[in-house]
């Protein structure tokens, strides 16, 4: 399979929507235009991971969930990347390290939907995510309150910025979060998955 890399120079600023995309929603297309308005971001790329080390069962093959993300998500500004594969990273955190590593100058903003913070305590080096690079939370349906209400949330309380700051996370040094309160879209690949549609 041939890797995909995107490019970037340094001083850009790129967000970072990571998962198993098993399959790409229009929640993730609503989501990713918004953080490309909101955070004042150069470039948004999706990186489909190999797998989800926090579920049992196995995602769709990768090429399959590539092959949907690239003909769903069609933006000049957004790429889709399976680095995660080329690296051979398995946590967040140690994608992250990969990708500074690998593009020295470039800023990472990575993006995570409110469900996601609600339970990223859980997450293998969780606080090496908050720490290598800012965070924007982003409202999904029914978790505004779990994900402010989150230990990460209180860990890192200081760190937060109020959401009229969004547009300044890109520029923050780490630990630096916002939360997004955006017109959400109920889109989930969990239900995508049980109606048969995948």
């Amino acid at each position: 399979m041939r890797h995909e890399i995107p490019y970037a120079r340094a001083g850009q600023a790129i967000g970072l929507l990571g998962g198993s995309f098993d399959p790409a929603h229009e929640g993730h297309v609503h989501i990713t235009r918004e953080a490309l308005k909101r955070l004042g971001l150069d470039q948004v790329w999706w990186l489909v991971s190999p797998r989800n080390p926090l579920k049992s069962r196995g995602p769709a093959v990768l090429g399959r969930r590539l092959a949907a993300a690239k003909k769903l998500m069609q933006h000049p500004r957004v790429k889709i990347s399976d680095f995660e594969t080329l690296m051979g990273t398995r946590y967040t955190a140690d994608t992250l390290r990969a990708l500074q590593k690998s593009y020295p100058g470039v800023r990472f903003v990575w993006l995570m939907g409110a469900d996601n913070m609600a339970g990223l305590h859980r997450w293998g080096n969780w606080r090496a995510i908050m720490e290598q690079v800012p965070v924007a939370v982003i409202a999904r349906p029914g978790e505004r309150t779990g994900a402010r209400a989150s230990k990460a949330a209180a860990i890192y309380a200081g760190a937060r910025l109020k959401g009229r700051r969004s547009a300044l996370l890109a520029q923050s040094d780490a630990p630096a979060w916002c939360f997004l309160n955006i017109p959400m879209s109920d889109s989930s690949s969990t239900r995508i998955r049980a109606r048969g549609d995948w």
